[in-house]
């Protein structure tokens, strides 16, 4: 039972709180999770279920969406509607302000993280500390907006958007940005994570209907084979002979073609069966193969 599952997170319980659950339904411990959504929220939290839980690096990548409701005049310590109200403002904004403001966070932004957040800092989370009532300097880091979408507009006081952002991106962050960027302030009412890679909130599954299917039949085919959630790598298909090799953590001999993707990362196969991940090496004007993880059959491993 390897694969991704496409959960639906609801309101009202935490990421590890999914994944206990899902231990459960799913009979298995091996379960993680791609991607930390806050107990308020809600949406896409794609799970990684056993061997799957060995490729969560190359899935932490993806790009994600978001439904999010911004609502005005008020900042909160947490920066969304869970948290203590911090300052108010009774300023009024145009709604061409607001567009305005909105476009200029397009682009690549530096944002601070948010002190309640799970982000690590000397190894300590930053909620752990702001539960303290401590607040320290947090460097700020660079991420991307790549769209954003005014849907809706209600009294120039709450502003429902869409938003396709890199990892790390704070929604919270952008709602308090956003909201001194207008000369006010402002905190995150709703959020709905809709996407994530490949997952999609129109084909997640709530842990009611995943019971359900469970029950029905065992043959877990809602869940997404791990080969295809990394399928923006390119593929190479080896022999018998090649696999036994790598399987044993020596590289194999390819032709210079491969040159040109060099410490690339490729989707690795045998007779159709997808093995696992591997790179390319060049080695006295040789280019080689090697395998990064090996993902199936005995003698499971990784060569760094």
């Amino acid at each position: 039972m390897d694969g991704i599952l496409n959960f639906y997170k609801p309101v009202g319980i935490t990421s590890h709180d999914a994944v206990n659950i899902l231990r459960r339904i799913m009979n298995t411990k091996k379960i993680g999770h791609i991607g930390t959504l806050d107990p308020m929220a809600c949406g896409v939290l794609p799970m990684l279920v056993g061997n799957a839980t060995r490729i969560s690096e190359y899935l932490i990548e993806h790009d994600k969406e978001y439904l999010v409701e911004l609502t005005l005049g008020v900042r909160t310590n947490t920066f969304d509607k869970e948290g203590k109200p911090i300052s108010s403002s009774d300023k009024n904004v145009s709604s061409d302000e607001i567009v305005n403001t909105f476009n200029k966070f397009v682009g690549i932004i530096q944002q601070t993280p948010p002190m309640f957040s799970s982000k690590k800092v000397k190894g300590k989370k930053l909620y752990e500390l702001a539960r303290e009532g401590i607040e320290i300097e947090r460097d700020p880091s660079t991420v991307e907006i790549k769209k954003i979408d005014i849907i809706r507009i209600i009294e120039n006081k709450k502003i429902v958007f869409k938003v396709k952002c890199s990892k790390g991106t704070y929604m919270r962050s952008l709602c308090d940005d956003i909201g001194i960027s207008l000369g006010t302030f402002g905190y995150m009412s709703y959020l709905q994570r809709v996407k994530v890679g490949n997952f999609n909130i129109e084909n997640s599954l709530s842990h009611e209907a995943l019971k359900k299917l469970i029950s029905q039949e065992k043959s877990y085919e809602f869940l997404m084979p791990m080969d295809e959630a990394i399928s923006e790598m390119k593929k190479i298909e080896v022999n018998k002979n090649q696999f036994s090799k790598l399987r044993n953590g020596n590289k194999i001999h390819l032709e210079n073609i491969y040159s040109a993707d060099l410490n690339n990362l490729f989707r690795v196969y045998s007779n159709g069966l997808f093995i696992g991940i591997g790179r390319i090496t060049i080695e006295k004007n040789q280019t080689y193969l090697v395998m990064k993880k090996v993902l199936i059959g005995d003698n499971i491993g990784e060569n760094k």
